[in-house]
């Protein structure tokens, strides 16, 4: 049987299939022994094929194969560097959810996780939250950035998850797709998933007014489908983003206005650090593009992990 994976909790998979049919599912002993070199072998997004077996009174499926991904996201641990998560599978966009506040987005953060969306080749849309909260100079900063990644080529929304604002341009931007939501705990993603679709009641939590970090209130990931002709997939909050199986003489390729200036370098590969003829340098001279995307690009060539908690453009 042939079915897609809705939900995954480490050692129990739910399978839709093809017919509208749900299996709960279990791994096939072996199959963990391919050589996958993630946490979890097999994601919510995946087709697989299944069979189906009794015992006693039961019937669970057993997973013998996934079918070739259209793409994935995966995630390096921050602190366990060694450690690697497929996040999902199959997806047709990303919607990563920002905050100035209450928790904050830095840049590092969303630079890291761009450059792992055009690694693995998915769309991502940037949604700036809690519009409703900001101060006047918060507003501000929210269109210097959304102006800053627009530049770049990305889709940037304002949108309040608690008052509705802007979430019909959201719904309109999923029909028919596909779509995962990510972010720190705490940046309202279960929020806007309520507003989307109520039906589905996810849980959601206040912020430690301690910390101002978010709850995890999503402990794995799951995937729904919506009533307007879209799935959507929730994801627990990501704290930092370790980006995965890049090299660095390709990182560059995956900051889409740096690769626009590639060709013009000296060197066909060029670093853009300290090479001489460079075209993102001299762009960066012109203030033709971002230096708070450079240090980002810079951070993730240098290997320094432990940067998800910094603004690139705050100290210019």
């Amino acid at each position: 049987m042939h079915g897609i994976v809705y939900k995954s909790t480490g050692s129990w998979y739910t399978v839709k299939t093809d017919d509208g049919d749900i299996y709960e599912c279990r791994i096939k002993g072996k199959f963990r022994l391919k050589g996958i070199k993630s946490t979890n072998p097999i994601a919510v997004g995946d087709r697989v094929v299944f069979k189906v077996e009794e015992v006693g009174d039961e019937l669970f499926g057993v997973i013998s194969e996934i079918e070739e991904r259209k793409n994935y996201i995966i995630r390096k641990s921050v602190k366990l560097s060694k450690q690697t998560h497929i996040i999902a599978a199959n997806i047709d966009q990303v919607f990563l959810l920002i905050t100035l506040k209450n928790p904050k987005t830095y840049t590092i953060f969303i630079d890291r996780f761009l450059a792992t969306s055009e690694a693995y080749d998915i769309k991502a849309v940037l949604l700036f939250n809690k519009v409703d909260i900001y101060n006047e100079n918060e507003l501000s900063e929210v269109k210097y950035l959304a102006s800053l990644y627009r530049q770049i080529g990305y889709t940037c929304i304002g949108i309040s998850a608690k008052t509705g604002k802007n979430i019909d341009k959201v719904k309109d931007l999923m029909k028919e797709h596909t779509s995962m939501f990510a972010g720190h705990s705490g940046v309202g993603k279960s929020t806007l998933i309520n507003f989307i679709a109520p039906g589905l009641n996810i849980k959601t939590t206040e912020i430690s007014d301690q910390h101002y970090q978010g709850q995890h209130t999503t402990t794995f990931a799951e995937m729904y489908d919506l009533e307007f002709g879209a799935r959507i997939i929730d994801t627990p909050g990501i704290k930092g983003f370790g980006v995965v199986d890049m090299d660095k003489d390709e990182i560059g390729d995956y900051f889409p206005e740096f690769f626009r200036l590639k060709g013009n370098c000296k060197f066909n590969n060029c670093l853009h650090l300290d090479e001489p003829k460079c075209a993102v340098k001299e762009a960066l001279e012109k203030d033709e593009v971002s230096w708070s995307r450079y240090r980002s690009y810079v951070q993730i060539v240098s290997g320094d992990e432990d940067t998800y908690r910094m603004d690139n453009y705050e100290d210019l």
